[in-house]
């Protein structure tokens, strides 16, 4: 699983990077079809910054964990780690600080697309107070405001 993840990573950083599939795979394929929602996920996951901003490889990385994350049974735990993983073979420089960040945005993912943060009264938009954090109701998931 871990060849396939990061085959599907490369594959993910090329098509960022030319905007075609050089090799046919179906979960390339799916991913490249859901990727306006996977981006929305990942946007609404980081805090004061925006995907564009993230290295092409980091944007495939964490792409292909929130399209797991999102359309896959497969535990929440072992797509984050081998995510993290991957970050740290590929992208991570002498600070180790970028898959700490993949890390904290992956499990903040994880967080909002589970329910953790889960404030809903009836079907109305509603700003809670929950551990001290602002938070918002949106239909798909729910997102951390800064206050």
């Amino acid at each position: 699983m871990k060849k396939i993840r990061e085959d599907l990573v490369n594959s993910l950083y090329q098509y960022d990077l030319l905007k075609r599939i050089e090799e046919e795979n179906e979960v390339l394929k799916d991913i490249i079809l859901n990727l306006d929602e996977i981006d929305d996920i990942i946007n609404d996951n980081l805090y004061n910054y925006h995907l564009s901003r993230l290295s092409f490889l980091d944007r495939a990385i964490i792409r292909v964990a929130t399209y797991e994350l999102r359309f896959t049974e497969t535990p929440a735990a072992i797509i984050i780690d081998e995510a993290v993983n991957i970050t740290k073979k590929y992208t991570d420089l002498d600070d180790e600080k970028q898959h700490k960040f993949n890390n904290k945005v992956l499990d903040n993912i994880n967080k909002s697309l589970r329910g953790w943060y889960f404030a809903k009264t009836n079907n109305d938009s509603i700003t809670t107070k929950l551990h001290h954090k602002k938070l918002t109701w949106r239909p798909k998931y729910v997102t951390r405001l800064q206050t």
